[in-house]
């Protein structure tokens, strides 16, 4: 995974990731038929587990309202505990938006639909019960999800402009706390009811141990 994060396809090397995997490169062609299945089945194997994570954050036993909130923050948490997956997703993303050939078709049906199809049914849920506002449910997942993919990509930036660096855990604790409470506040119809719920979700949720961050320095004028 790491070798085709950092690498891309193109630039993978095979016997890097034999030695990786403590096999030898024979025994990789066994198995695959190129460094392509190979790329796409690591993609896959990674992808099922991240789901996997996200599917568990939205049990029965929750409102579904606080499920949504789980799942905001395990969104949250999976950019940057599984800094590999999240880059390999963005080239297949660039490859997807080229039109070229690519690993993520076939995963988007298997895998990312049935969890976002479950994201908008607890939304409108949600709706039904009067627990969530009267709002578009894509909207809702936009601005829940979207939030957190925005503060990653733009941190080289946002740090140059505050002179300190967004990815330190101290930051990412503090966003991510700023995050769950945000929703809170603003997709549940009893802000009471929203703030209790944000509260409990984060209590019931540490943030896992970061990985695979490039650090950056900010220099001030």
């Amino acid at each position: 995974m790491r070798e085709f994060s950092e690498n891309g396809l193109a630039g993978a090397r095979t016997e890097q990731i034999a030695e990786a995997a403590g096999v030898n490169k024979a025994l990789l062609y066994y198995y695959y038929e190129g460094k392509d299945a190979l790329y796409a089945a690591a993609l896959e194997d990674v992808a099922q587990r991240v789901v996997a994570s996200s599917m568990a954050a939205m049990t029965s036993d929750r409102t579904a309202g606080e499920q949504v909130v789980h799942f905001a923050l395990n969104h949250f948490d999976r950019i940057h505990s599984q800094q590999a997956f999240q880059r390999m997703m963005q080239q297949e993303m660039m490859r997807l938006h080229r039109g070229e050939e690519n690993a993520l078709t076939p995963i988007v049906e298997r895998v990312f639909r049935p969890m976002m199809m479950r994201l908008r049914d607890l939304l409108n849920e949600g709706k039904r019960s009067g627990e969530l506002i009267e709002a578009d449910e894509w909207q809702i997942m936009y601005a829940a999800l979207g939030a957190n993919v925005f503060y990653f990509l733009s941190a080289p930036v946002v740090g140059l402009m505050l002179e300190s660096n967004p990815l330190e855990r101290s930051a990412m604790e503090l966003r991510r706390k700023a995050a769950v409470e945000y929703l809170g506040l603003s997709i549940f119809t009893d802000r009471k009811h929203g703030a209790e719920v944000a509260a409990r979700v984060l209590a019931a949720t540490p943030m896992p141990e970061s990985t695979g961050f490039k650090r950056f320095e900010v220099h001030a004028k």
